[in-house]
């Protein structure tokens, strides 16, 4: 990973352009090509990013990264602080809690719970930045992948909305829909999720597993 701390100046040139004026920010550039531009305030999140495949064309005070698609992203540098290259290692994976492994492992062998007709393609399917949870095909045969947490939050939306972009980038997979699958999902996170066109699915672990709750239901 190369860390890059640098004034600059940041222009995206695609389906839309954004820019982003002169201030001191933080360049990453990872080893599976990928480039990001952050900022000290907004936790994780990068201010802009271009997604593998990409490559770099690095100039005397400018970067361009560009993409298959035509895509650029013009870093106009104006004073480096900071640049380091690092060697990281392999990643051996986000470990789930028991409870999140579970329920991938449920919804793997209940895959209707998703809708009639739907079948499990595989569980943790591999991307570039990671697995997906389940990737499943509805009824119609149409991708959908689908992201599960034991509480969702905002984060998890946009863990899955990053698989979705990249899935879609594939024609054999394309279009991708998404379902963000949890034991609770907070209203921040499903505002968020149905507004990119995210399905929310709340699980029931007890019914998953085949174990009715000790509570009366009226339903």
């Amino acid at each position: 990973m190369r860390l890059v701390i640098a004034r600059c100046q940041v222009d995206y040139a695609g389906r839309v352009t954004a820019h982003l004026p002169m201030a001191m920010r933080l360049l990453l550039v990872k080893a599976d090509g990928s480039v990001s531009v952050h900022s000290d305030d907004r936790a994780y999140k990068p201010l802009n990013w271009m997604s593998p495949p990409c490559w770099v064309t690095e100039e005397p005070g400018t970067w361009t990264v560009q993409n298959k698609t035509g895509e650029k992203l013009v870093i106009a540098i104006e004073e480096m602080l900071h640049d380091s290259e690092h060697e990281m290692g392999a990643e051996p994976g986000l470990v789930k809690d028991g409870v999140e492994a579970h329920l991938q492992e449920l919804l793997a062998e209940h895959i209707g719970t998703l809708g009639t007709g739907y079948s499990l393609v595989r569980r943790e399917y591999p991307t570039a930045i990671g697995p997906v949870d389940i990737l499943a095909r509805d009824e119609g045969g149409s991708t959908v992948a689908v992201e599960i947490k034991r509480r969702g939050e905002i984060d998890g939306v946009e863990q899955l909305t990053r698989y979705l972009e990249l899935l879609n980038r594939d024609p054999l997979l394309a279009p991708v829909q998404g379902v963000f699958a949890a034991q609770q999902i907070k209203p921040q996170a499903r505002t968020l999720a149905e507004d990119r066109g995210i399905r929310c699915l709340t699980l029931d672990y007890d019914a998953l597993r085949g174990i009715e709750p000790d509570e009366f239901r009226l339903f």
